[in-house]
């Protein structure tokens, strides 16, 4: 761990009280020079450090994303993380696909302040700016049967919805299968991509991606899409930062994971679901249908009874709704 980080991880640990220079040396057996240098860094990096003379150095309040932020907010039940956070990223997925081919450890979290190519499902741009959103991807090695991983996007929802409910005090809804809503407005994506061991036949890789939008006001959405999005924090006043919604969305994730056999999260999925009972519309093998969203079954799939009567099972693939927002006002 550098220098910088030795001394961030001191005074985010003080946070709110001041630690003197002469301490943070102590502690850290480094020069007082050395912590000056690193304080000094810390600020152009973007942190409020507050001096005293007398007092010390107290961190203030400040939303930059960082691996020691993430890691303090970490349970000491949720699994050791490899966190690599960039200021930009051209995609996190692609990073993590490259991290793989590095041969990057279980549970490695890429994290950036900004991508310049972000994108989701299928292969869609999506909007992304420096300081005010969360974009990162994990990698997984799960070494299981694809039927054994296929919940994983589910429990993802249901992780982030937890998360983001106890942080802001809201209550977000899921449009299967990977969408987060909030006041009618997607706030959230996921997207996960599983590689498989050929000689197995087992998923040995798992890379689950996701585009947050924190603490993007209305009128920084580009104008023809505003009406279809929203930030957690739309005012652009976040009453908690980054690093603790990253962790604890992580923290969410390893607890149901681990827990996953109950099917606790299966149901809280069907509660947060706003698709359920619901005219959808959707296209299967090159066809296009319109039926009834009934239920979501036990894998996670999408139930939908069509005119006829008969029913799909859809695994994957997009749904629409005719204007989402409309069954509020009914």
């Amino acid at each position: 761990m550098s220098t910088k980080s030795q001394v961030l991880t001191l005074l985010m640990k003080q946070t709110p009280a001041f630690l003197s220079g002469e301490e943070m040396a102590q502690r850290l057996s480094l020069s007082r020079t050395a912590i000056w240098k690193a304080i000094n860094e810390l600020k152009k990096d973007g942190y409020q450090i507050t001096s005293v003379q007398n007092k010390g150095y107290r961190l203030e309040k400040s939303d930059v994303l960082s691996a020691e932020g993430i890691q303090l907010a970490l349970w000491p039940q949720t699994p050791p993380l490899t966190i690599t956070v960039l200021e930009t990223s051209e995609s996190t997925m692609t990073d993590a696909k490259r991290a793989i081919l590095d041969q990057t450890p279980d549970n490695t979290l890429i994290v950036a302040d900004m991508q310049e190519m972000p994108r989701g499902r299928f292969g869609r741009p999506f909007f992304a700016t420096p300081g005010k959103g969360i974009y990162m991807s994990m990698v997984l090695q799960p070494n299981q049967n694809f039927e054994e991983i296929a919940q994983y996007t589910v429990i993802m929802a249901v992780a982030v919805a937890r998360a983001m409910d106890a942080l802001a005090g809201v209550h977000t809804e899921i449009k299967w299968v990977n969408d987060l809503y909030l006041n009618g407005k997607k706030v959230c994506g996921i997207l996960s991509e599983a590689m498989s061991n050929v000689e197995t036949g087992q998923i040995s890789n798992v890379i689950i991606g996701m585009g947050i939008n924190f603490s993007i006001t209305e009128t920084e959405f580009p104008e023809d899409i505003r009406q279809k999005v929203t930030s957690l924090f739309p005012d652009g006043e976040p009453t908690a930062t980054r690093n603790e919604l990253v962790a604890n969305i992580w923290n969410h994730f390893y607890q149901i994971l681990d827990k996953r056999s109950t099917k606790d999260f299966l149901e809280e999925y069907r509660q947060r679901s706003f698709v359920i009972g619901k005219d959808v519309a959707f296209t299967q093998n090159g066809q296009d249908f319109r039926g009834v969203a009934t239920t979501i079954n036990g894998n996670g799939e999408l139930i939908v009874q069509l005119p006829d009567g008969t029913a799909k099972t859809l695994s994957s693939g997009e749904i629409s709704l005719d204007q989402i927002g409309e069954w509020r006002r009914g």
